[in-house]
């Protein structure tokens, strides 16, 4: 049965020439997926870098955005460095050149009486990290992942 419904569709997709069913699979974006990172914990920031750049490497195409609030935005702050003393802003300028996009919540920067002039770029400033994720889920499909 599925053979001949195969059969069926190949014929209707070359009738309207849309050409044939695989054809047809292959030019569909493979990575039309969303993915939201959540980071709220200073002492994740190179997993969730690492997690990034694998995630990009098995998913080329991939729509990453990386939302930080509390001590999440740490490491996206100007001049943040990991243990290794190797600047985080060079490893998001990297992510980003990929397509990741970095946001920081305004709240948490209030919060520590910092202005968006203290987040080092690529990143973003957004009213609120958590209100970021849930729109990013709700309004634009992003799946949510904590590393």
């Amino acid at each position: 049965m599925l053979k001949k419904l195969l059969g069926i569709l190949i014929i209707t997709l070359a009738t309207l020439g849309l050409g044939t069913a695989s054809s047809v699979l292959a030019a569909t974006p493979a990575n039309n997926i969303k993915v939201v990172y959540h980071i709220d914990d200073n002492t994740r920031a190179d997993n969730l870098l690492r997690n990034v750049k694998n995630h990009l490497e098995a998913s080329p195409g991939v729509k990453i955005v990386v939302v930080g609030h509390g001590k999440g935005i740490d490491f996206m702050l100007k001049n943040a460095q990991d243990a290794n003393g190797n600047p985080y802003d060079v490893a998001m300028q990297t992510l980003a050149a990929d397509g990741v996009e970095f946001r920081v919540c305004n709240n948490t920067l209030k919060s520590r009486k910092l202005t968006a002039d203290a987040v080092a770029y690529p990143a973003t400033v957004v009213p609120s990290g958590v209100a970021e994720v849930a729109r990013l889920q709700a309004k634009e499909g992003y799946v949510y992942l904590k590393p």
